[in-house]
């Protein structure tokens, strides 16, 4: 079978479990995104492990991880095309606290589970960092689904996993430079906070002035699915300069694209075409190839114990940190408890994050299993839970309008009775 075909198979197989898989979630009350994401588990080493088979090239692997990587940008795209810049102002000191509170929480638990199961310092420290990590492109997806993107809830979670990528960023610098020593450790981290500065100063100078004029410009050309195109290489251009030149992640410098072509009066068309490309591609592909990079089979048994508390702390230490955060910003308990829940999944972000801790030397293997079973715990518990909050409160809202309409119904009978 050549390369192409053995290509095409894979890409079949995934697409069609991808949709299946997200259409009997939704059956069963759940966002589609999480049976796309049980999908992968099953299609992965951990069962059936679709990439492992003897006619597959092991190559391919990595062409499916791409198409997964587009995805991701492409989610978080549209996630910023969803959003209005001043809507995201409004709500950014319950995103700074939030966000903040997120990062600190999960790191200090880390810290201390990792000193308690005797874990070295530098070790212990890695840990917590690894659950300061957040993860949003699950909880963006899920919001989409359930129509609450432009709320507070929303609107303070995204902005909230902006700050949490700017924090988690400047504290594994910090101290990933104080681990590899150095005089140059000091400047090394103030150059990092220059250039993330720097980066969302011109991002947002251009995408407000110049990028509006560019989008106008290509709507009048004469060229089949131009501003589509046009869309797409500006996607990739802000996410390659917020990685390379901010030193942020890709999917910030997707997802700040999206915010600032929100402004313009192409909005409609652009979001149609993307939205097709997305969610026909690319994003099923991400959300499966999450599964298929985690193998359960590998598992050692002797690290359980250590997994499960690494995994419950994980999911506590963000909901709590991220939803106290939220609740000084100004929200309800409720929505409080959704940002917070919306801030558990770490996705890709803590794979990288593991990656980095074995590739120093700061993990064993034993933890750097513990972590892979957390990142995948986390992903898979943010959907539901998001769900079930989201579905409370509109019991809540129901319950409210009904007290509403009898409190009415009473006052009218009075007044009939009084006349």
């Amino acid at each position: 079978m050549s390369l192409f075909l053995q290509f095409a198979f894979l890409l079949s197989v995934i697409l069609f479990c991808a949709k299946a898989a997200g259409y009997l979630s939704v059956r069963i009350g759940q966002p589609s995104v999480l049976g796309e994401l049980i999908a992968g588990i099953l299609l992965g080493p951990s069962l059936l492990n679709l990439l492992g088979f003897s006619f597959i090239e092991h190559s391919l692997a990595e062409t499916i991880k791409l198409l997964g990587e587009l995805g991701v940008l492409l989610l978080m795209f549209l996630a910023g095309l969803e959003l209005h810049l001043d809507e995201l102002k409004e709500n950014m000191h319950i995103a700074a606290l939030s966000g903040t509170f997120g990062v600190v929480g999960p790191v200090l638990l880390g810290w201390g589970i990792g000193a308690l199961f005797g874990m070295t310092t530098p070790a212990a420290i890695f840990l917590g960092l690894t659950l300061g990590a957040t993860s949003v492109s699950i909880s963006a997806q899920t919001l989409i689904e359930l129509k609450a993107l432009r709320t507070r809830v929303g609107l303070g979670l995204l902005g909230a996993a902006v700050f949490d990528d700017i924090l988690i960023i400047l504290l594994l610098s910090v101290f990933l430079a104080f681990q590899g020593g150095g005089a140059s450790g000091g400047i090394g981290i103030l150059w990092i906070i220059v250039r993330m500065a720097l980066f969302v100063l011109a991002s947002f100078l251009f995408g407000m002035r110049i990028l509006p004029w560019i989008i106008r410009q290509v709507s009048k050309l004469q060229i089949s699915q131009g501003l589509l195109v046009a869309t797409l290489a500006l996607m990739l251009v802000y996410s390659i300069a917020s990685e390379y030149f901010g030193g942020l992640a890709a999917i910030t410098g997707a997802f700040i694209a999206g915010l600032m072509l929100a402004r313009t009066p192409e909005k409609e068309r652009i979001e149609t075409g993307v939205h097709s490309l997305a969610y026909g591609l690319f994003v099923p592909v991400f959300f499966v190839n999450i599964g298929l990079s985690i193998n359960l089979r590998t598992f050692p048994m002797q690290a359980l114990l250590f997994t499960l508390v690494v995994v419950l702390v994980a999911i506590a230490g963000k909901w709590l940190g991220a939803g106290i955060g939220a609740r000084l910003g100004g929200l309800s308990s409720l929505e409080s408890a959704q940002i917070g829940a919306g801030m558990i999944s770490r996705g890709e972000v803590g794979l990288i994050a593991a990656s980095i801790g074995i590739a120093n030397g700061l993990v064993n293997n034993h933890e750097f299993s513990a972590i892979v079973v957390m990142v995948l715990a986390t992903t898979l518990v943010t959907p539901p839970i998001l769900r079930a909050l989201f579905a409370r409160k509109q019991v809540e809202a129901k319950a409210s309008q009904l007290e509403a309409e009898q409190a009415q119904a009473s006052s009218d009978a009075v007044k009939v009775e009084a006349s």
